[in-house]
């Protein structure tokens, strides 16, 4: 096996594949390796779906080797460091790996020690989340009997920020149907101060979450769970009084030690210690999520830990022949593959254009990212916007006569689950624009 490539790729994720697909399809690239350990690839918007029991796991599995472009080298093994200066990558089992052109699109990993307590208590009884076994998610919210169902996730950034409530408006659905819901208080506890982020989905999101009776508590930092006691504790990062999250003055909160039922709702909280603990009958979250430990070691991360790329160009700001996409990015957008799908051809025209002349090309990403809202079996929302939180639904849209894609529709359910992943496999893995 060679040990240069004129463009070696780090990652057989979304972002990894769609790169090298487009430059040996598009731009016929074909010294190129992609270094990834896992022999499966997963299509992961699809697990909000399996969660609600309304898609089939196996179905978001295909082997990696299926999905490798055939003119890639596949080098089956994990980057462990950098050498920037020397153009190489240091490999775990494979030696020193050179190259004129690097892609970084590892993705992120799971940090549970920011949350003490999550990572031991992960898909196991009452604690699930969609973001590490569906299937156990689902097994939670069909035998949930009724009590406080606590939806909730962590401070950091995380995969497809709308996916925390996603799940808990298709739970809601199906409590609502089988007769569970009049014995369920449902509660979403987030750091965030709004539901979303853009003012056309936030109002269709405010109307679903008062159609189904959500409990909204923003100001929420969680901080720990305490799985035996079944209490999820957080850190209010505002006076409560000030973000409607409890009935008590800050003076009152501070000084407050004790267990009592919420005045909003039939739903116990502790409050020890400066924290307020919401205690839960079922969970779901997501869990603390950064950057991979080799990249954060690494010279390429800003001060935040994440690879440190130009927001338009994807290009490193020190390593002019880096470049990087995808969850691993610094990017101000959410971490979704439809954001990937616009971010790739960014990073395959500037590495073309880089090799065939030496200048980069014109394209720009303006942040560009999606996010599939699911907020009834049938029915769905599309947020579509940029870094400016400016919604910018595509044009496309209205050939699926969806006129207002910030409305529920269910021909955007039909999207969700039918064409999105028929167009990821057939079209994105293949090296063809969408």
């Amino acid at each position: 096996m060679p040990s240069h490539y004129q463009v070696l790729v780090i990652g057989g994720g979304t972002a990894g594949i769609m790169v090298a697909s487009q430059l040996i399809k598009q731009k016929n690239r074909t010294s190129l390796a992609i270094i990834e350990p896992a022999e499966t690839h997963y299509y992961q918007p699809a697990w909000t779906l399996v969660g609600a029991g309304t898609y089939d796991y196996e179905s978001t599995a295909r082997p990696m080797a299926s999905i490798m472009p055939k003119q890639a080298t596949w080098i089956k093994d994990r980057a462990t460091g950098f050498d920037p200066d020397n153009n190489t990558v240091l490999t775990a089992g494979s030696g020193d790996i050179t190259y004129d052109y690097l892609v970084v699109a590892p993705g992120l990993a799971y940090d549970f020690s920011l949350v003490p307590g999550l990572g031991d208590a992960m898909d196991k009884g009452s604690v699930c989340s969609n973001y590490t076994d569906p299937k156990h998610t689902w097994d939670v919210i069909r035998n949930f009997k009724g009590g406080t169902a606590l939806f909730t996730q962590p401070a950091t950034p995380i995969k497809c920020g709308g996916a925390p409530q996603k799940i808990m408006y298709l739970a809601e659905n199906h409590w609502r149907k089988n007769g569970v819901k009049a014995k369920t208080d449902i509660v979403f506890a987030t750091a965030g101060t709004v539901i979303f982020g853009v003012p056309e989905i936030k109002k269709t999101l405010m109307e679903v979450v008062n159609r189904k009776d959500i409990n909204l508590r923003f100001h929420h930092k969680l901080v720990a769970l305490d799985a035996d006691q079944q209490i999820a504790w957080y850190e209010l990062t505002k006076d409560p009084s000030a973000g409607g999250c409890t009935l008590m003055a800050g003076d009152d909160f501070k000084q407050l030690e004790g267990t009592f039922v919420h005045n909003f709702k039939d739903v116990k909280v502790t409050v020890k210690d400066g924290r307020y603990g919401i205690h839960y009958d079922m969970i779901h979250t997501a869990p603390p999520s950064v950057a991979p430990k080799f990249i954060q070691e690494s010279s390429l991360v800003n001060e935040a830990g994440w690879l440190d790329v130009d927001k338009h160009t994807m290009q490193h700001k020190k390593y002019a022949n880096i470049f990087g996409l995808g969850d691993v990015a610094a990017l101000p957008t959410a971490k979704t593959g439809a954001a990937i799908r616009k971010q790739a051809p960014i990073v395959v025209d500037n590495i073309d254009k880089l090799i065939g002349s030496e200048k980069m090309g014109t394209k720009s990403y303006n942040g560009y990212s999606s996010c599939p809202l699911v907020t009834d079996y049938g029915k769905m929302v599309l947020a579509e916007f940029d870094y400016d939180n400016n919604f910018t639904p595509d044009p496309k849209l209205k050939q699926m006569l969806i006129s207002d894609s910030s409305k529920e529709h269910w021909r955007l359910w039909i999207l969700k689950k039918y064409m999105l992943p028929y167009l990821y496999w057939t079209k994105m893995m293949q090296g063809e624009d969408v």
